[in-house]
């Protein structure tokens, strides 16, 4: 009992001058661990740590002994760690001198809760709890509060967030997996507020209507969804206060007979703000989305965290982990100049798609009851059809010069075919935690001239990102990046039905080379422009339907954020 007391005094007087005086302190104390026996816990700035406390691991030990306790020592970096809580009296089970047999001792107990990597995935992560108990409760307070005091300092971390659940996404899962994630966030001491939807546009109706003073009482909105529902709240963010000119255009885009072609394009409305006090700036501070796949791709999730695992990402947002992401804006443009129609704008996150990808959405709506079933049989219809259009595109050129890996690059899409595919070999970096080329800011970008291509395409495709999913493991494109202010502009021409399967497959495979056809042009631009021929065009806008004979977009380079580390490798 003497020896216990002595334990409380240095816990005392070491968090004591630890904390006051701000200077880096560590102090240890002997306490129990479940499934383990007696250690030394180490606490300090950084993390806690701790080490068998009988038995030292030698050269006389046993093999038995050393690999007992080599597997009992461990050592967890705060940045790891979501809570600790102190727990009810109970009993902790203790190896026995053989590390065979446990024996069970009674005493307080406390648990640290903390993420740990799988060690063949290192994107997947999974909770782990580690039981501590002493027959001192003063101890185990004292060891609890000096922890709570570190996790205190970890920056970032939310304390309260708007949760949107939609309860029929995927296969109708939203609703059972914010169930298995909410305990998470209370053992964190996050607040959330949960929404669960009952329409389509419900989530963007209320997050448009909210003021920002509202809003950033919030320290981010996170959707247990798809893909769709990330994508209906970065819509109701925006559109009602991202202030920015539409995206850039050719001059004869806007012209139509007997029009001039030198038509300006116009400046959107200034939004309204007489009733807001508080600025919500772009990109915002502190300000990030979270994102629970429940979907049926969960692409987005996937290129963010490497997982499309609710734990994981439920983790990254307790974490409070932070990366950039880019955000294209995609604007609908009346067909003629002398038509009413008012330009109607668009945000998305990944991907917007025309020709293949308009049929597979527009037919999957009429199968809606097979769930995530019906992309697969949409798809398989659309591909029998064949269908090709007519369209024009244009681009703009980008060149810059950058070294990456001792290899200085001319990113232009002026160079040959055989080029183009040398060149994409080279770029082939991909993204992940960390990046490189997304850290990195734009130095040496110059924009040029207008390019542009007409013909018949099987599909026109604009990747924000990858857009890796189970069925395209390496994404439409491997190398796209989250955070370089550039789209992937992936134009299909028409080819015969062997072809375009050849190329479906490559998308289908692990390591494939879907970009690596004649009949496939790839472009990385910041900004497009397309008209359509004949019948009006219908795009999938990250799995929403919009129909527009003339569209344009830009990208935006990490206009948003989100509660994500990347993916690890």
């Amino acid at each position: 009992m003497e020896e216990e007391d002595e334990s409380v005094l240095i816990a005392e007087n070491s968090t004591t001058n630890g904390h006051i005086n701000g200077e880096s302190s560590q102090f240890s104390f002997t306490v129990f661990l479940d499934r383990v026996g007696e250690v030394i816990l180490s606490v300090n700035s950084t993390g806690l740590s701790w080490i068998p406390a009988d038995c030292p691991i030698d050269d006389n030990s046993s093999c038995i002994g050393r690999l007992c306790h080599a597997e009992s020592a461990a050592e967890i970096k705060f940045s790891d760690v979501y809570a600790t809580e102190l727990a009810d009296w109970g009993a902790v089970r203790q190896l026995t001198k053989c590390c065979f047999l446990h024996q069970d001792s009674e005493m307080y107990l406390f648990v640290v809760h903390a993420m740990q990597r799988t060690k063949t995935k290192a994107s997947f992560w999974h909770l782990v709890e580690y039981t501590f108990g002493h027959r001192d409760q003063l101890v185990c307070q004292m060891i609890v509060n000096n922890i709570k005091l570190y996790l205190a300092k970890q920056i970032g971390r939310p304390k309260s967030l708007l949760v949107f659940v939609n309860p029929k996404s995927g296969k109708g899962n939203g609703q059972n997996i914010w169930g298995v994630v909410a305990p998470i966030f209370s053992r964190a001491k996050v607040r959330a507020q949960v929404t669960v939807t009952e329409r389509a546009g419900h989530a963007f109706d209320l997050v448009s209507s909210m003021s920002n003073r509202e809003l950033i009482s919030y320290d981010g909105i996170v959707a247990v969804g798809g893909d769709g529902l990330f994508n209906e709240i970065l819509n109701g963010l925006l559109s009602s206060r991202f202030k920015t000119e539409f995206p850039p255009v050719p001059p004869e885009f806007m012209a139509s007979p007997g029009e001039d072609p030198s038509t300006s394009v116009p400046i959107p409305n200034e939004i309204n703000a007489a009733d807001e006090d508080v600025e919500f700036s772009f990109p915002h501070e502190w300000f990030r989305f979270g994102l629970i796949p429940a979907g049926s791709t969960d692409a987005i999730v996937i290129c963010t965290t490497g997982a499309r695992d609710p734990i994981t990402s439920a983790l990254h947002i307790v974490l409070g982990k932070r990366i950039g992401l880019d955000i294209a804006q995609v604007v609908k443009w009346k067909a003629t100049m002398d038509s009413d129609f008012e330009p109607s704008v668009h945000y998305t996150a990944s991907f917007a798609g025309y020709g293949f990808y308009g049929d597979v959405i527009t037919e999957s709506e009429k199968y809606r009851w097979m769930g995530p079933k019906r992309y697969d049989f949409a798809g398989t219809k659309a591909f029998l059809r064949h269908r090709s259009y007519e369209a024009e595109i244009s681009y703009l050129d980008v060149k810059s010069k950058k070294t990456h890996l001792g290899l200085t690059e001319d990113n232009s899409d002026g160079a040959t075919e055989a080029c183009q595919s040398q060149k994409r070999k080279i770029e082939h970096v991909i993204c992940r935690a960390n990046c490189e080329v997304c850290n990195t800011p734009n130095t040496g970008m110059v924009k040029s001239k207008w390019l542009r291509t007409r013909g018949h395409f099987l599909s026109v495709g604009a990747a924000v990102i990858s857009c890796r999913n189970e069925r395209a493991p390496d994404g439409l494109v491997a190398d796209a990046h989250l955070s370089d202010g550039l789209l992937h502009l992936i134009l299909i021409k028409n080819c015969s039905h062997a072809l375009y399967l050849w190329h479906l497959t490559h998308l289908a495979r692990k390591g494939g080379s879907p970009l690596d056809f004649k009949f496939v042009e790839h472009h990385k631009t910041p900004a497009f422009a397309f008209t359509s021929f004949g019948k009006e065009g219908v795009w999938n806008l990250d799995g929403e339907i919009l129909r527009a004979h003339k569209l344009s977009a830009q990208v935006f380079r990490g206009l948003v954020s989100l509660f994500a580390n990347g993916p690890e490798v």
